[in-house]
């Protein structure tokens, strides 16, 4: 499960590209994103390739593991695009012969021509993103597309040759019931075949947003939390009796579709954000892009912002508490391996205190191998309070 694949001398890298551009901004995204004309997206696709080929330089010795391209939605620009991008980074860079390649899309946004460009471009995995089966829902959530439009989609992507394939779901929506998110649920549960891999998150009223103003004057109207939680606890019921297993807090895959970028992140795997607003973690030193795009189109090898080299105590809180996101949890080798003393030596009174009140729990991966520390089934459900106590006052 999210195993690496690497030996310590090959160094993985993991490659994302921001592309900013949609249809319609939904009502409740605060992504770094908006509609834009056909030039815009061009001269930003250049400045793009323009990055890829200037930094590539720097990261000799790296071979990139996976290549990620989020939004946005990625699948508004001509698929063409996504095919010289992917040139360009195996023209410059080491990339791996299973190498995972992502593209996000919305439903309608792409069809068998441009699924076409993808497959032929080495894209091996897309990530749809439905939010719900119920067409008033995806209304209320500004989406610009219906059920019926990700069916056609889906089936599209499965006749082009794509048998990895996420979909994304959302819950707790304004006006979203337990049992209208059932039906979500079994709608997607019905396709045939099955999604490789699901991601299933309850919706956060972002500031900023249309969502947070209409909060703020008392006109949304939102699933209490009882009800959000039972919508939680029906997702994971659900999905594992369908046999998809969860590898992540919010993630579940069928046996061998964990996505392997998403891993690497909760596993601080080197990787490097291209286009405005990436971010970035390389040899334990965080920055992003800025997210001037007139800046960027300007110099797009000159906007990195914000760069932070983590202490190792930085190192050891990120390590807990991104690691702990994953149910197979944080290795006790990994840890000794990666600072040099043993993860009880550091966190020994926490570790102590969670197992005790039933939060955390030691078990071995594989059965007879490395001890792991993970979050129990209680511990998932209260996750943010286990991890806030792995970080240093």
């Amino acid at each position: 499960m999210c195993g690496t694949g690497y030996g310590m001398e090959e160094k993985p890298l993991e490659l994302y590209f921001h592309i900013p551009f949609c249809v319609k901004k939904c009502l409740y995204c605060d992504f770094l994103s908006a509609p834009t004309d056909p030039g815009t997206r061009e001269a930003y696709l250049r400045a793009l390739l323009s990055e890829v080929e200037g930094r590539a330089d720097e990261y000799r010795g790296y071979r990139v593991s996976s290549v990620f391209f989020g939004g946005g939605t990625p699948s508004v620009v001509e698929a063409a695009w996504i095919g010289r991008l992917l040139d360009a980074v195996r023209e410059r860079f080491l990339v791996s012969g299973d190498v995972e390649i992502t593209v996000e899309v919305n439903p309608g946004t792409v069809d068998a021509k441009s699924l076409g460009v993808y497959r032929r471009a080495g894209v091996n995995r897309l990530s749809i993103g439905l939010q719900s089966a119920l067409d008033r829902e995806l209304a209320a959530l500004g989406r610009i597309h219906s059920w019926g439009q990700f069916l056609s989609t889906y089936d599209a992507a499965v006749q082009g040759g794509f048998d990895n394939i996420n979909v994304d779901l959302m819950s707790a929506l304004p006006g979203q019931t337990l049992a209208s998110y059932g039906e979500t649920l079994s709608r997607v549960l019905s396709l045939h075949p099955l999604p490789a891999h699901i991601s299933a998150y309850s919706l956060i009223v972002e500031e900023g947003t249309p969502f947070f103003e209409r909060r703020a004057r008392g006109e949304l109207s939102l699933p209490d939390e009882e009800c959000d939680r039972r919508m939680y606890e029906e997702t994971e019921r659900r999905l594992l009796e369908a046999g998809f297993a969860r590898y992540e807090i919010s993630n579940y895959a069928r046996t061998g579709y964990e996505c392997r970028h998403n891993c690497g992140y909760w596993r601080r795997v080197d990787y490097i954000g291209f286009g405005i607003g990436a971010a970035s973690l390389f040899q334990n030193v965080r920055f992003h892009n800025g997210r001037d795009l007139e800046g960027y189109l300007r110099a797009p090898l000159d906007c990195r912002e914000d760069v932070e080299v983590l202490t190792e105590r930085e190192q050891m809180e990120e390590f807990l508490f991104l690691g702990l996101r994953m149910t197979r949890g944080v290795g006790e080798r990994d840890f000794l391996e990666t600072f040099g003393v043993p993860l009880a030596e550091v966190y020994g009174p926490v570790i102590r205190r969670n197992l005790a009140d039933g939060l955390l729990c030691w078990h071995r991966v594989p059965p007879g191998g490395e001890r792991y520390l993970a979050l129990t089934k209680r511990g998932l459900d209260l996750s943010n309070y286990v991890m806030s106590q792995f970080l240093f006052d």
